[in-house]
């Protein structure tokens, strides 16, 4: 009588070298969602299927992207999900933050500003909590870095205009481009947030330092304070 699980093995075996050869002739766009995700996971459980995990991450988040956004705690809820699971989705994350991060690296930020929206949108725009970031520039408009000054609840966090033009004065900065998140979705920003911009644009105009913009970042949506003529 045949070894079922030996034929189980087998099988998985070959399904994995099916897609990893798929994807190296053709690319990610010759894979479904899931197969992709499934990709990611096999370092996460080397022997076996993957696939109903991936297709319960799917169903459990609504698409590719939210599983690799989701908190790693949310990711653990799911059926078959560990913590190996969890480093590689979290891995790919933080790969496709990073890709995202170089591309706006060492050429002016104000040029690339949809790659600059991207790395925002990937790096908090679908944080469970704000947190307020501030873009360094040099003078050629070139991120010196990208750091994270405060982070607060899921409807404030608290900004201290002097720290931020402090920073700004230890890096050499020429100019900031000011980033915080909205978990709510709702990109409009409050008082509050018009009015830390303008105390924020005060204490850097007296040090020759440039406030380009203000953008708040909620999920695939945004809100430039500049083009919207807040700046």
């Amino acid at each position: 009588m045949p070894d079922i699980k030996t034929e189980d093995k087998t099988h998985h075996a070959g399904h994995r070298k099916r897609l990893r050869e798929r994807f190296m002739q053709h690319g990610a766009e010759a894979l479904a969602d899931y197969e992709l995700l499934e990709v990611i996971l096999f370092p996460a459980k080397p022997i076996g299927d993957v696939k109903p995990m991936a297709k319960s991450l799917l169903k459990a988040f609504g698409s590719f992207g939210q599983v690799l956004l989701a908190e790693p705690s949310d990711l653990l809820k799911v059926e078959g999900v560990n913590e190996a699971a969890v480093v590689a989705i979290k891995t790919a994350k933080a790969a496709a933050e990073r890709l995202l991060k170089e591309e706006i690296a060492d050429r002016p930020v104000i040029k690339n500003w949809t790659q600059l929206l991207d790395y925002c949108r990937i790096h908090i725009g679908y944080n469970k909590n704000e947190e307020f970031h501030v873009l360094f520039l040099n003078s050629r408009l070139e991120l010196i870095v990208d750091e994270r000054q405060q982070k607060g609840t899921i409807n404030h966090t608290p900004v201290y205009p002097r720290e931020v033009v402090k920073r700004a004065l230890e890096l050499g900065a020429a100019s900031v481009i000011l980033v915080h998140n909205h978990p709510s979705g709702d990109v409009n920003p409050s008082k509050a947030d018009i009015d830390v911009t303008k105390q924020i644009i005060d204490a850097a105009r007296s040090l020759s330092i440039e406030v380009h913009d203000h953008v708040i970042i909620g999920g695939k949506k945004h809100f430039s304070f500049k083009s919207k003529g807040l700046i």
